[in-house]
């Protein structure tokens, strides 16, 4: 190592390089670069002929100053390359770089790897920077020949990055050093090895602070139990999400999630760690394993893995959340904030009975499944069951109040729609009485009351208190930017939904709800393509085709209106759509037939429908009747009305202004 005078010669830090002789073509670049930047490298192609291959291999490896092991499909399955990477990890100076994307084989994973796969050779990428930095740490010393990486290194680093007084990772250190980019100083040494280490370099600024939480895997040998470890990841999501130095993504179970591998997964969601796991159960144990994982290189941060008595489920989850909170808080925060952090994101409105839980995780999962009433009933059920095994779970009441004014929104009844409506205010109010700091039981009542009863101002108390409470939610904030829709926000919840898909990409109720947004901001090829990506995540996603048939409508494509209307699973959305496109085209036969089935199936739980084919015809009288008959009924359908781009016909009309002022837009 050099210090003093920068410019003095000295001597050549030593490399071995350890890879497979397939990868010989992708290991040449690696070879040069190192070689041109200051560093003698060793490597097999350097045998003379007639010498021991094993002697002078093992005395090369052990009098490197650094050990750099390029991973591969092929270089995984090397004993050779295994040997020589323990080697290097045993003497603290191992550099481990993937070179197709393969992950470090098991033993090796506790290292940052360097992914370079992406990388074309040249000397001036940040992947050469990556590896010049790396392996300067590792030998020992960052200064020196350091000029030719600057404006590489320029784009990744922040000139008034905090310097870091240590960076310790596998018992190795470097105190704090000094190194100037464009005159403003940064933290070298221990700053740059705790910029590799810690996977900065071509990172996003906040990735230290971004994670998802996957569905842990069901490893009880009984398919039928995956709500049980599919509920309990989303109950870590929950509570993580709430802690506000956190970035929670929030996948949903899908085929999206389980055709991909957990780092193309988290790529897609831009995030900067996975926590993932497994959980294994009986009647009366439980194992749960988990760990956290940098998505740049696949370090792992932490795991563990507990074998408890099924009661203990809870501690369990409490210790998850905390040790992968500090793990990654601590790095942007000091200890007493990282300790604040973490007591914000404790469990509320939870419970500590057994069956309550696991009945709240099978009504979770049934509600997740998002294809009718039916499973919504189910559901109901379960969460029912919670309730009854503990009253005072207030996350239980909050979902029961959830799936009760799901049930009424597709009821065909107008009685009992306000029954389960009045129901699902009672129980959403039950859960806020328990735990005024339940973010879902807000959601819910606010929900209830816009819908069942149309009281906004009411409704939008409570959907406020829900964003204060948890606004790194994405249900929370779906729900809200929904209910910003309805009124004269379309602006707030365009920004607010668009922080739900960042939140929540692979989620088709996220790009339902956006769907829906974009309509009511008259957006009609963004509604297509939110709908449509809705339609990828969840084929059988209830609406979508609705939302689809009226952006094509409102586009004068009424024939592609029709064949959209004809694919919506909901009865009432695909009459309604069938009725107005079929009468743009000519063909009043089928148009009368559509509402004809409406009115007789539905009666007076349509009354909203009915008013929406009567203006798009021109029936105004008729469609203002329809429409002040629905506000009597406390039809929810007329909180589309400020926006409702079907209704445009009846805009300029008095009564229609009135019913707007009383809806309090």
């Amino acid at each position: 190592m050099q210090s003093g005078d920068d410019s003095a010669p000295g001597p050549r830090p030593t490399v071995f390089l350890s890879y497979s002789r397939t990868d010989l073509a992708r290991a040449r670049p690696v070879i040069d670069l190192l070689d041109a930047n200051g560093f003698d490298v060793w490597w097999d192609g350097r045998l003379e002929g007639g010498e021991n291959y094993l002697q002078t291999t093992e005395a090369a490896l052990e009098g490197a100053d650094c050990v750099v092991v390029l991973w591969s499909a092929t270089s995984v399955d090397s004993h050779w390359v295994r040997d020589e990477a323990q080697r290097g990890r045993e003497r603290g100076c191992l550099v481990p770089l993937s070179i197709d994307g393969t992950m470090a084989p098991l033993g090796f994973r506790q290292f940052q790897l360097l992914d370079v796969s992406s990388w074309n050779g040249a000397a001036d990428a940040v992947e050469a920077a990556r590896i010049l930095v790396a392996a300067r740490a590792k030998s020992g010393g960052i200064s020196g020949g350091l000029d030719p990486v600057l404006p590489a290194l320029a784009p990744v680093l922040t000139p008034a990055s905090p310097a870091i007084g240590s960076a310790q990772s596998g018992g190795f250190s470097l105190s704090r050093r000094s190194l100037m980019i464009g005159g403003a100083g940064l933290a070298g040494g221990a700053g740059l090895l705790g910029a590799w280490q810690f996977g900065v370099f071509g990172s996003a600024a906040n990735a230290a602070t971004s994670m998802v939480v996957l569905p842990f895997a069901n490893q009880t040998g009984d398919a039928d139990r995956k709500w049980f470890s599919d509920g309990l990841s989303n109950e870590l999501r929950s509570v993580l999400a709430r802690n506000p130095r956190l970035r929670v993504s929030a996948p949903t179970s899908s085929s999206v999630i389980e055709s991909e591998d957990d780092f193309a997964i988290g790529r897609k969601l831009g995030v900067g760690h996975i926590l993932r796991g497994s959980v294994a159960r009986d009647a009366t144990r439980l194992r749960i394993s988990a760990e956290l994982v940098a998505i740049d290189g696949g370090l792992v941060r932490w795991a563990d893995s507990f074998d408890r008595g099924l009661e203990d489920v809870f501690a369990v989850q409490t210790e998850i959340a905390e040790t992968v909170a500090l793990s990654l808080v601590a790095e942007v925060a000091g200890d007493d904030e990282a300790q604040r952090a973490v007591a914000a994101q404790q469990d509320i409105g939870g419970t500590e009975n057994v069956a309550a839980y696991e009945a709240f995780l099978r009504g979770f999962a049934l509600y997740g499944v998002s294809v009718g009433e039916e499973t919504d009933r189910a559901a109901l059920a379960q969460f029912d069951a919670a309730i009854g095994a503990d009253p005072d779970y207030a996350a239980a009441h909050a979902m029961r109040s959830t799936a009760l004014a799901a049930i009424a929104n597709a009821a065909s009844d107008a009685g009992e729609t306000r029954q389960l409506y009045t129901q699902a205010i009672a129980a959403a109010e039950r859960a806020i009485a328990i735990e005024p700091k339940l973010a879902r039981g807000h959601l819910a009542l606010g929900f209830a009351l816009n819908n069942g009863q149309l009281q906004r101002a009411a409704a939008g108390t409570h959907y406020r208190a829900a964003e204060q409470l948890a606004p790194g939610d994405a249900d929370v904030l779906r729900g809200v930017a929904t209910f910003h829709s309805y009124g004269k926000d379309q602006a707030l919840a365009g920004q607010m939904i668009a922080r739900v898909l960042e939140l929540d990409p692979l989620n088709p109720r996220a790009f339902q709800a956006a769907g829906f947004i974009a309509l009511f901001a008259r957006d009609y090829p963004l509604v297509i393509t939110r709908m449509e990506r809705a339609l990828v995540l969840n084929p059988g996603m209830p609406s979508a085709h609705f939302g689809i048939a009226n952006a094509r409508l409102l586009q004068g494509d009424a024939k592609g209106a029709l064949t959209a209307a004809e694919a919506e699973p909901v009865p009432i959305f695909r009459l309604t759509a069938t009725a107005i496109a079929a009468e743009k085209q000519g063909d009043m036969a089928a148009a009368e037939a559509a509402l004809a089935a409406l009115t007789r199936e539905y009666g007076d739980a349509a009354l909203y429908q009915q008013a929406q084919i009567l203006a798009q015809r021109g029936v105004t009288a008729a469609a203002l009747a329809l429409l002040e008959k629905a506000y009597g009924a406390r039809d929810p359908g007329v909180l589309f009305a400020p926006n409702d781009p079907l209704l445009d016909p009846l805009r300029g009309e008095a009564a229609f202004k009135n019913l707007l002022s009383r809806l309090g837009s």
